[in-house]
């Protein structure tokens, strides 16, 4: 290869594994410390203080954001978009004091399934009989994790749930968004606006927190900044179907933290499940891309 010149995107499938491996412990290291934090702080106020102390990552992406030119359809479309992503961080941290982080870890990887159907309701995106079948294991994944009737299922498993289909939300709106402005813009109006929803409600439950879990917090803003670009770096490197199957490592590593540091057990039935869950996304992405390709091959 000549000096200087750039290696393609979507070429170097090691990279992406890397990059996707990284991407796996820092959010690994945001469910342990949001599980370390525990109800101590009330889950809007957690949520809020994530967010609010996350703005401070968002410095270089000022340029972007004043030059955005933002007019009123975008920014309700932004407002709606954070409306729909604070519900979802509430959820979440509240679900994270409730069940064990392995079960939140596995029934967080619905949510792609939930952008495809919503994809298909609200783009009127074609959902072929294959993308059905794989739509159906992901949710036969959700009953082998739950397992209604054989254990009890708590509000932290109903918040998850809702969890995933807020975010599925977000990132349909996202999607729209994306198409408008560049990413550094829309990833900072999610902070800023999450940020924004959420003060009233902490306001509300204000409970004045630690030094101790302050520090907690910042650092689970941290770790979450540094997930979405190692993601970022690890989409760039290489196609999704190389680098989601990484993501079921995630389930893994985090049975492993729930039982070393919070002395949850590992269930067989929720790696299993979460096993069902990531394959029926894997499918989704392969057949996605695999249809793009040919797209580009007709329009070629």
């Amino acid at each position: 290869m000549a000096e200087g010149r750039d290696i393609p995107t979507q070429d170097r499938p090691i990279a992406g594994i890397l990059w996707m491996l990284a991407t796996g412990a820092n959010f690994v290291a945001v469910i342990s410390l949001v599980k370390l934090v525990g109800d101590g702080v009330p889950a809007p106020q957690a949520a809020f203080l994530r967010y609010l102390l996350g703005l401070v990552f968002l410095i270089p992406f000022l340029g972007p954001l004043m030059r955005a030119g933002l007019n009123g359809r975008a920014l309700m479309l932004y407002s709606g978009r954070g409306l729909a992503h604070a519900f979802g961080v509430i959820c979440w941290f509240y679900a994270m004091t409730r069940i064990p982080i392995a079960e939140v870890t596995a029934m967080n990887y619905l949510n792609p399934v939930y952008v495809t159907i919503g994809a298909a309701l609200v783009f009127g995106e074609r959902l072929a009989a294959r993308r059905i079948l794989a739509i159906a294991l992901a949710f036969a994944g959700v009953l082998v994790i739950l397992r209604p009737g054989f254990r009890e299922i708590s509000d932290g498993h109903i918040a998850m749930l809702f969890t995933a289909l807020f975010f599925g939300a977000s990132y349909l709106t996202a999607k729209k968004l994306s198409e408008r402005d560049s990413a550094a813009v829309v990833v900072a109006m999610l902070s800023v606006t999450v940020t924004l929803l959420l003060a009233p409600l902490a306001l509300a439950v204000w409970v004045t927190p630690t030094p101790v879990q302050v520090f907690w917090l910042f650092l689970v803003a941290f770790f979450a900044t540094a997930g979405h670009y190692t993601m970022t770096r690890a989409f760039r490197a290489a196609p999704l179907m190389v680098t989601q199957p990484v993501t079921f490592l995630q389930l893994v590593w985090s049975t492993l933290a729930g039982w070393l540091l919070f002395g949850e057990g590992v269930d067989g039935w929720v790696l299993l499940g979460g096993a069902m869950i990531v394959g029926a996304v894997v499918f989704i992405t392969w057949r996605e891309a695999v249809l793009k390709r040919r797209g580009e091959e007709i329009a070629g």
